[in-house]
């Protein structure tokens, strides 16, 4: 394993069968996180990059099974922010420091195209890089928020594995959700997926065609975070041991298959853990993404339970951040971030 761990780290390139080999392998993990984040320091740099999340509706069309703000959901607080309530949000998070704002959502259909090119022409003239996070949309729906102004697009393919995205994604298609990030690609969008670990009748083989799917297309972004089952969605009872340490392998593959891209440390990583966005770190990781919304939004913002909140002080929480990321040997970075932006300016 060692062996393998040092070719893929110099070589960036694994098959299926050894990606399942090193998910399954507990005894070098240590090695598989070690290498990781050597190829981190390599190609991202010590700086941990910050990119202001926006939580700006919980409303949501569609009915997955793993997710708290799905349609059936009757229990859910819904809240959907004003055009000028987003606005003023970034403008926040810009005089703080912030030089990326995330727009995310469910799949609000009030937001109409002309309302969301609006919001982006606006965040704009405020000199911020916009990611966005607002699931699938037609190409021409894209174009239109590439050409306002949107940077960025994040769009989680969450499996690869057919039968299992149609078992927990009712009423939706695998091969629509694929159109998308293909569409975003040729639009000229930096673009994010990533995958759900733990899900129910997940194997490592489809984790592994996952990883393979990401460096296929190549994704600019990854995010990889645990599954962790809501109450009030069909998969109440699943069990949750072991997602944490499997994201974590999941995401430091991610690291050495793709050594440049961005990779956040979620915020599901700290809802199993009270260490994991730091552990993180530590094994690929380069992205955090404070939550700047009003604190009664984020709680209602309620895709699983136990989601960490940012808090009522925005800045306050930055210091603290801080402070965490000193105690491991890691800068905050305010910077845009994109991809390949370090080795950019730091050339070997």
């Amino acid at each position: 394993m060692k062996q393998l761990i040092q070719r893929a780290e110099e070589s960036h390139q694994l098959t299926k069968e050894e990606i399942i080999l090193l998910l399954q392998d507990k005894e070098a993990a240590s090695l598989l996180f070690q290498a990781a984040d050597r190829v981190r320091k390599k190609y991202v740099g010590d700086e941990v990059y910050l990119r202001a999340l926006i939580e700006f509706s919980s409303y949501c069309k569609n009915n997955c099974c793993y997710c708290g703000l799905r349609r059936d959901n009757r229990h859910a607080l819904r809240y959907r922010l004003t055009p000028r309530q987003i606005l003023n949000t970034a403008r926040q998070a810009a005089q703080i420091g912030y030089k990326t704002v995330v727009l995310q959502s469910g799949e609000d259909t009030w937001f109409s195209p002309a309302i969301m090119a609006e919001i982006i022409r606006e965040i704009k003239k405020l000199g911020l890089a916009i990611t966005l996070s607002i699931g699938e949309k037609n190409r021409e729906e894209y174009a239109a928020y590439r050409q306002a102004g949107a940077d960025r697009y994040l769009l989680r393919i969450e499996t690869t594995d057919k039968a299992l995205y149609a078992k927990w994604d009712p009423g939706m298609s695998w091969q629509n959700r694929a159109r998308c990030l293909r569409d975003l690609k040729e639009l000229g969008y930096e673009v994010g997926s990533g995958s759900l670990v733990g899900l129910p009748g997940q194997t490592l083989e489809s984790l592994a065609d996952d990883l393979l799917f990401f460096k296929s297309l190549p994704v600019d972004m990854a995010g990889i975070g645990p599954f962790i089952p809501h109450p009030q969605t069909p998969l109440a009872q699943a069990a949750v041991e072991g997602h944490f340490e499997l994201s974590l392998k999941v995401m430091a593959v991610m690291r050495l298959l793709l050594p440049d891209i961005n990779i956040p440390a979620t915020t599901a990583m700290e809802s199993l853990h009270p260490q994991g966005r730091l552990l993180a770190l530590q094994s690929g990781a380069n992205v955090i993404m404070p939550n700047v919304t009003d604190e009664l939004c984020q709680e209602r913002y309620d895709l699983y339970p136990g989601k960490m909140h940012t808090g009522p002080n925005a800045e306050q929480y930055v210091r603290d951040l801080t402070r965490k990321l000193a105690a491991i040997g890691r800068t905050v970075r305010f910077s845009t971030g994109f991809h390949g932006e370090y080795l950019k300016n730091n050339p070997a």
